[in-house]
């Protein structure tokens, strides 16, 4: 090994430790998790559904921060439309935002999903989601920050999201790109 090599995995690995360390202190999750108690009504009751339209409210435990950061952000700003989250949101602080989030990603994702729950065709669905693997996973757990875990989310859920991209109701041009040859 080379002292110019050596130099780059110490610079590297500083760099990344203190990344770490500056993404965990910026939200506390024990703070987190009392702020989260507003939230519990809906994202804490396993298989709650959405009174209109009907799908299932996602599973947030184990997602990325930033990614959950970024959703908050998205209704407070009403680019997300939902109207109990939009005026959840536009009630938080951004030291509430970061709370939560450090408390939500400490906790495990819970992947366990009954396959009664699962109406359409696993088999068909795993090879159209072999466009999604670049950003979201080969097996759908995300190791990029800005983008969540599919892995065990609600099929509802996914549903409804998927539909909101590809009729623009959910903005990101990306998404909107990857639904738009999706079918009903």
């Amino acid at each position: 090994m080379t002292m110019n090599t050596l130099k780059y995995m110490i610079y590297g690995s500083l760099t990344l430790t203190a990344f770490l360390q500056t993404t965990h202190a910026a939200g506390k999750p024990d703070a987190g998790e009392v702020k989260f108690l507003m939230c519990a009504g809906c994202h804490a009751i396993p298989g709650y559904s959405n009174a209109f339209p009907r799908y299932q409210v996602p599973k947030l435990g184990g997602q990325h921060a930033d990614y959950l950061i970024s959703a908050l952000k998205s209704y407070a700003k009403g680019e997300r439309k939902h109207p109990s989250m939009n005026g959840t949101a536009m009630s938080l602080a951004e030291q509430d935002m970061l709370d939560i989030a450090a408390y939500l990603s400490e906790l495990s994702f819970k992947q366990n999903i009954d396959k009664d729950e699962i109406a359409g065709d696993p088999v068909a669905g795993k090879n159209k989601a072999k466009n999604c693997s670049s950003c979201h996973g080969s097996k759908g757990k995300s190791s990029s920050p800005g983008y969540p875990h599919l892995v065990g989310q609600y099929e509802s859920y996914l549903i409804h999201a998927l539909k909101q991209y590809k009729t623009g109701k959910r903005s990101n041009p990306l998404m909107t790109g990857m639904t738009a040859a999706l079918s009903d």
